[in-house]
Formats: structure tokens, C-alpha cells, sequence
């Protein structure tokens, strides 16, 4: 009887510590979801509005390498436009363009925390970030013109297919993430961030504006090319050689995003989670 009381009481203790485990360790990879807001920033939108804010939504898969530096990968879907009636210079009002355009990004990001951040530890639940990254995206900029939707780098407005090929652009792009953030261990393996980004860009063309107007005759033979390359009213401005955009600096667009990621729940032992969490439990003690 007193074998089978000292059993009982082993396989109790057992059950409860397995138990302890799975709540106080994680593993080092999570996943989750993200949603948010995008803006863009460029030629037609040179003063930092945010009148054009776009939706966006994400999934991304976060690697802890140790409790200040996290690595992640992230897929995000926008949707970003501007048009010139919302600034307030005469010239661009009189420019009277406008775009939008859908966003699907693949970007690469590392994270360093100011504070340590481990998941299950109510000592290190929360900390600041930075961010930075690399990565690409995909977008293609398009109107609406008499009720109808055109894309237009098909159209070439800047003269792209009429004797200015150097002008042309491709769909894709590079991009470099660069930002902060906080996040919050909240409860079990599940954590909250909130991020803030800027996109950084190599090309001018997010919006399909960048360099000079090429004149209205460049497009003889295209006649939706040719009203969408100037749309002031009357077409005064579309003067070859005119400035339509500004080539000093490259189309961005701004991120923020409220993620909620999910850690698996690990049952190794303390050893196996990496010694950066090794040494703040046993501080801890």
C-alpha cells in the first residue's frame, strides 16, 4: 500500500510539473496575422498627407534567435493611391493626377528588442523594437478615365513607348522596410506587436509619375495614353520637356500593423530553449 501511495504521488508530480512546463516554455518560433494601414508618399504626394489611407493585411512566421533579436518573414497586401485634388499648390491641382495601386510585398525583417522578451515570462512580457529589413514588391498603378479603369504602365504616359525607353519600369520592385514597434507577451504562447514601417523603394514609378511631359503629339496613335499623360483641364501643361514629377527621390509607403503571433508550446528542458533564456530564469530564481 505505502509502494502504491509513493507511485501515485510520483505520477502526480509528474502530470503537474509536465503541466508547469507547457506553461512557462514556448518554443522559438511563432506565427500569426496582422492588420493595419498603408500610405503612400511620392511625386504626387510630396507634403506627407494621410488622406489616402489604404487597408492592409498580412501573415508572417517570427524566428526568437534569443531574447533581443528576433528574425521574421512577412507576406503584406495593400492597396495605396493619391490624387493632386487633395494637395493645396496651384500647379499640382492644375496637374490633376491621381493613381492606385495593389501591394503584395515579401520582406525579410530583424528585430532588436531594448528590453528582453521571452514568451511565458511576466518578468519580460513587453519591450520596444527596431526593425529593419529587405525584401520586394509587387504593384501596378492604374486610373479611372470616363468610367473606366486603366493601368498604366501599359500606356506608357511618360513617353516610355514613344522614344523614351529608358523610362520604362517593370512591376516589381525592391523594398526596405525600416521602422519600430512594441510587443506584449498577452497570455499562454500568444503575443501582440504593434509596428510601424516606412518602405523605402528604388523606383519612382509607384505612381507613374516621376520625370517630364512628352507632349500630347508623342501619343498620336494612342488616344487613352495621350488624355491620361495630362489631365489638366484643357491639357495646358503637357508641354514637352515640362516638369510633371520629381526625380530627387524615390515613391515610399508607410506601414502600421497590429499583429497577434502564436508560440507552439515546447516541452523541452530549460537547456534546449537557448541560453539567453537559460541565464534570465535563473536570475530570475
Amino acid at each position: 500500500m505505502p509502494r502504491i501511495i509513493a507511485v501515485i504521488i510520483l505520477v502526480c508530480s509528474l502530470l503537474i510539473g509536465k503541466n508547469a512546463w507547457s506553461q512557462r516554455y514556448y518554443t522559438a518560433l511563432e506565427v500569426g496575422f496582422s492588420g493595419g494601414g498603408s500610405q503612400y508618399f511620392g511625386d504626387l504626394n510630396e507634403h506627407y498627407g494621410f488622406k489616402t489611407i489604404g487597408a492592409a493585411g498580412g501573415i508572417y512566421a517570427r524566428e526568437r534567435l534569443n531574447s533581443y533579436i528576433a528574425l521574421k518573414l512577412v507576406t503584406n497586401f495593400t492597396c495605396v493611391g493619391y490624387d493632386d485634388k487633395y494637395n493645396d499648390a496651384p500647379y499640382d491641382k492644375l496637374r490633376n493626377l491621381n493613381f492606385k495601386s495593389d501591394i503584395v510585398e515579401v520582406v525579410a525583417q530583424a528585430e532588436f528588442n531594448f528590453f528582453a522578451f521571452v514568451t511565458g515570462m511576466k518578468e519580460h512580457r513587453y519591450t520596444p523594437y527596431l526593425t529593419g529589413g529587405i525584401g520586394a514588391f509587387f504593384y501596378d498603378p492604374y486610373t479611372t478615365y470616363n468610367g473606366s479603369k486603366y493601368y498604366l504602365r501599359p500606356l506608357g504616359t511618360e513617353g516610355q513607348y514613344a522614344g523614351y525607353a529608358p523610362r520604362k519600369y517593370t512591376s516589381v520592385s525592391p523594398c526596405f522596410p525600416i521602422g519600430a514597434g512594441v510587443k506584449v507577451w498577452i497570455a499562454g504562447g500568444v503575443n501582440l506587436a504593434l509596428e510601424i514601417a516606412d518602405r523605402l523603394t528604388t523606383t519612382d514609378y509607384l505612381d507613374d509619375v516621376s520625370t517630364t511631359y512628352v507632349g500630347v503629339g508623342s501619343f498620336s496613335k494612342n488616344p487613352i495614353a495621350a488624355a491620361l499623360q495630362d489631365r489638366s483641364p484643357g491639357q495646358v501643361l503637357g508641354i514637352t520637356g515640362k516638369q510633371r514629377g520629381n526625380t530627387s527621390s524615390y515613391d515610399q509607403y508607410l506601414m502600421a500593423m497590429l499583429s497577434l503571433t502564436f508560440n507552439f508550446t515546447s516541452y523541452k528542458c530549460p537547456q534546449s530553449l537557448g541560453s539567453d533564456e537559460d541565464e534570465l530564469r535563473v536570475r530570475r530564481r
